[in-house]
C-alpha cells in the first residue's frame, strides 16, 4: 500500500466534502464549513502554508556519515519523532460519515501508536469524547484527549481526571473553540477561559494540561502563569477565525515570551518533514498535522495513518542529514533563513 493508493481510495469516499487533494493547502475548500475547509476566505489556513514556504533551509552536508536521531519526548512519552496527530471530529456533520467517529478515532490512536507519534483526540460531537476514551483504553492510555472549553469548569475537570485515570500522559483543551459556530446547538455551552479558569483546572488535573489555540506571546504567558504544561499554537485549522496570523509566525513571538517554561506544539499547514524541521528551528518542541492523517485513515485505516507518519519521519530525517543535524536538539535558527 502506498500513499498514492491510499489517497485514491479515500477520494471517492470523501467526496464532495473533501477532495483529498494531492497537496492539502486549503485553497480548494476555502470557506467550506461544514466540511474540511477554513472559515471565510480560508486565509487563516493558507497563511500558514505561505509562511512555511518563505522559510528556507540552509544546507550543510560537510559532516561524517551517520543516521540522524529524530526521536523526542513529550510529556514523559518517548516518540520516534516530534510529531502529533491533531484532534478531528464531527464525522457526520463535516464528512457525511465517510468514516464513523469510532473507526476514525481508533485508526488515529492505533496508527499513531504504531508510528511512535502522539495522538490527540477530540470532544464536542456526539460520542466523540467517549470514542477517544475507548481508543485510549484500547491502547494503554496512549492518547491526549482534547476537551472543549465548556463553560462549566467542573465538566472539564471531571473529564480530565477520567482521562488521567486511564493513563493518558496529558490532557488538552482547545480554548480556540470558545465561539466555534460549527458546534451547532452546543456553541452556547462553550466559552473563553480566563487565567483564573485555567489555574482552577490545572490545579485539579493530575497530569500535564495543554491549552490548544494560543496565538500570542501574552496568551502564552497567561498559560504559563496559570500552571499549563504546554500549548498548541493553532487556529483550529483556520476553522474558528478568518484573517489570522500564520501559526509559524506567531511561534516566534511566543517562544520569546515564554522561553523554556512551556512545551510548544505548532499546528497549521504542516505537510512535510521539511515543514516540521522549519517549525523546530523556529522554536517549536513538536509539530502537529491534522487533515492528511484523516485522509490516510479513510483510505488506509490505521495502517494508512502509520504509513503517513512514517513518511513524514523519513522526510524529516532526510532534511536533518542535508542540514547537518544529527539529533533534534541540533535543529535551531541557524539552520534556516527567513525569506
Amino acid at each position: 500500500m502506498t500513499l498514492n493508493e491510499i489517497w485514491a481510495a479515500a477520494r471517492p469516499r470523501l467526496a464532495p466534502k473533501c477532495r483529498a487533494c494531492p497537496v492539502c493547502d486549503g485553497r480548494a475548500c476555502r470557506g467550506e464549513i461544514p466540511g474540511c475547509g477554513a472559515m471565510g476566505d480560508g486565509s487563516s489556513w493558507t497563511a500558514c502554508t505561505e509562511f512555511l514556504a518563505r522559510v528556507k533551509l540552509r544546507m550543510d552536508t560537510l559532516h561524517e556519515c551517520w543516521k540522524p536521531d529524530a526521536s523526542a519526548e513529550l510529556f514523559g512519552v518517548k516518540l520516534a519523532a516530534p510529531l502529533c496527530l491533531a484532534p478531528i471530529g464531527g464525522m457526520a456533520h463535516n464528512y457525511d460519515n465517510a468514516i464513523t467517529e469510532e473507526r476514525w478515532t481508533l485508526c488515529a490512536v492505533d496508527g499513531a501508536k504504531r508510528a511512535g507519534i502522539l495522538p490527540f483526540t477530540g470532544d464536542g460531537a456526539p460520542e466523540e469524547y467517549e470514542m477517544g476514551l475507548a481508543a485510549a483504553r484500547a491502547n494503554g492510555g496512549f492518547d491526549v484527549p482534547t476537551i472543549k472549553p465548556w463553560r462549566d469548569n467542573g465538566k472539564i475537570i471531571a473529564r480530565a481526571q477520567e482521562c488521567a485515570a486511564l493513563g493518558c500522559p496529558a490532557v488538552a483543551c482547545d480554548v480556540d473553540a470558545a465561539a466555534f459556530a460549527n458546534m451547532g446547538s452546543a456553541v452556547g455551552q462553550v466559552g473563553a477561559k480566563s487565567p483564573a479558569d485555567l489555574e482552577e483546572i490545572c490545579a485539579a488535573v493530575p497530569v500535564p494540561f495543554i491549552a490548544k489555540g494560543v496565538m500570542t506571546g501574552e496568551g502564552a504567558r497567561k498559560c504559563a502563569g496559570s500552571g499549563c504544561a504546554g500549548i498548541v499554537v493553532s487556529t483550529h485549522g483556520g476553522r474558528v477565525i478568518s484573517s489570522a496570523q500564520a501559526t509559524g509566525e506567531a511561534l516566534i513571538e511566543i517562544r520569546r515570551a515564554v522561553a523554556d517554561s512551556l512545551t510548544v506544539i505548532v499546528d497549521g499547514g504542516v505537510r512535510t518533514g521539511a515543514d516540521i524541521f522549519k517549525l523546530l528551528a523556529l522554536g517549536a518542541d513538536a509539530a502537529m498535522i491534522g487533515r492528511p492523517f484523516f485522509v490516510a485513515a479513510v483510505g488506509g485505516g490505521a495502517e494508512g495513518v502509520r504509513l503517513y507518519a512514517d513518511t513524514k519521519l523519513a522526510e524529516l530525517e532526510n532534511v536533518m542529514i542535508m542540514t547537518g543535524c544529527r539529533s533534534i536538539g541540533e535543529i535551531g535558527p541557524n539552520k534556516i533563513s527567513l525569506g
